[in-house]
């Protein structure tokens, strides 16, 4: 069976979605369709709106065959270490091919960029320093140093965000020496940032969550049908759809709890941040509000975001320690599979090198244990009895069949 690799968070699952899933097949010829999604956070250092669970039956309702968590460790992180571990993944599960959605929509200039810095490494870590020197972020000084280093000549415009994760997939593909093959898809219509609807049935997931969080405009003409039933399901089961606000009383008892030295233990809080972040939570009166009170031109947004899920989290430099050493995920968690996925996994499991995970029980590794303080972590806002019947689902929910 050809099998097609896709990184995805469906957050929620949209048409654009559905657009990217059936030309991917269309272009790859694809039998079978694996997602690697990211777990309960998010790489731009955010709770996804549900919980993976439901995520999973999305995707799957929606077509997809299997679908496999992306660790914590991994989902969690800048795009090189994301791409690496999605990758990882999906090499082991003996892809043939991945597609990814770009602002480009065309692989042979992907392959370029990748094939000019592969020949230009040295030089290029060179400029990088140096922007970074100047006090821009670090997604700045990727980008200024390849414009440098191009000498303006167009080869790929690595400022926008799918361009940028488009262009990790393939360079993760070449230093893993992976067999599959990279093909690129359009993004059409809504770009990624997009806060409003432009179109009148696509819409990127950043709009639709701003929609659904403001009460403003309705969403039915830019996801499935299924996509708008879970999302009611949940918020009326649940009696919430997940964002940071809810998670800010949290995060704030978790910093002012902290001393100065244990907040520089946390992943990514560089030296001076941790003071910057100490004298500023006592004046925020929410996240947002905390967040403008740190950004910095150095620290991006996202970066910041990324750094509140880790103390959120109390995820430690030592912790993550395991992914410098290892650029590859170490185990499959397997959250759902239609029929035709469970063939698939049947007919390729002798050839399977890494653990396949479908109960917790089963099976122990410190960026398990991650994924499993990120789950908890991500049900602590509800209250009780539900938030205990939750911690106990992550160790008793088999994979999700279809």
């Amino acid at each position: 069976m050809n099998a097609l690799g896709l990184v995805v968070e469906y957050n929620p699952f949209h048409n654009g979605h559905f657009y990217h899933l059936a030309e991917s097949k269309k272009e790859t010829n694809a039998d079978v369709v694996i997602a690697v999604m990211s777990g309960n956070f998010l790489q731009r250092g955010e709770p996804a709106l549900i919980s993976k669970w439901e995520r999973t039956k999305m995707a799957l309702h929606c077509g997809i065959d299997l679908v496999i968590e992306l660790p914590y460790a991994f989902a969690t992180q800048k795009a090189n270490t994301f791409a690496n571990g999605a990758v990882s993944i999906l090499e082991a599960l003996k892809c043939q091919s991945l597609c990814f959605g770009s602002e480009l929509g065309e692989i042979s200039s992907f392959l370029g960029a990748n094939e000019f810095l592969h020949k230009s490494k040295q030089q290029y870590d060179e400029l990088i320093k140096k922007q970074i020197k100047t006090g821009v972020s670090y997604p700045t000084a990727l980008t200024n140093a390849f414009q440098e280093l191009t000498n303006g000549k167009e080869i790929l415009d690595l400022s926008l965000p799918n361009n940028i994760l488009g262009f990790h997939y393939v360079k993760a593909i070449r230093e893993q020496q992976a067999q599959m093959k990279p093909f690129t898809i359009q993004r059409t219509s809504a770009g990624y940032h997009e806060q409003n609807f432009v179109s009148p049935t696509i819409a990127s997931a950043t709009s639709i969550r701003k929609s659904i969080f403001s009460n403003e405009g309705d969403i039915t003409n830019y996801v499935p049908s299924v996509t708008f039933q879970i999302l009611n399901e949940y918020k009326m089961e649940k009696g919430l759809l997940h964002n940071w606000e809810q998670y800010f009383h949290l995060l704030k008892y978790s910093i002012m709890t902290m001393t100065e030295e244990d907040l520089l233990t946390i992943y990514e809080v560089e030296e001076g941040l941790e003071n910057r972040i100490k004298k500023n939570i006592l004046h925020a009166q929410s996240f947002q509000d905390f967040m403008e009170r740190i950004k910095t031109k150095r620290y991006t947004w996202t970066r910041l975001q990324r750094l509140c899920t880790h103390i959120l989290t109390k995820t430690t430099k030592q912790q993550m320690s395991f992914i410098n050493d290892s650029q590859t995920a170490p185990y499959i968690r397997l959250l759902g599979m239609s029929s035709k996925g469970q063939e698939y996994l049947r007919s390729i499991k002798k050839q399977i090198e890494l653990p396949i995970i479908s109960k917790l029980a089963t099976f122990r590794h410190p960026l398990l244990e991650l994924d499993i303080k990120a789950t908890n972590t991500y049900n602590m806002i509800f209250e009780e009895p539900l938030r205990s019947k939750l911690l106990k689902a992550e160790y008793a929910t088999p994979p999700i069949r279809l």
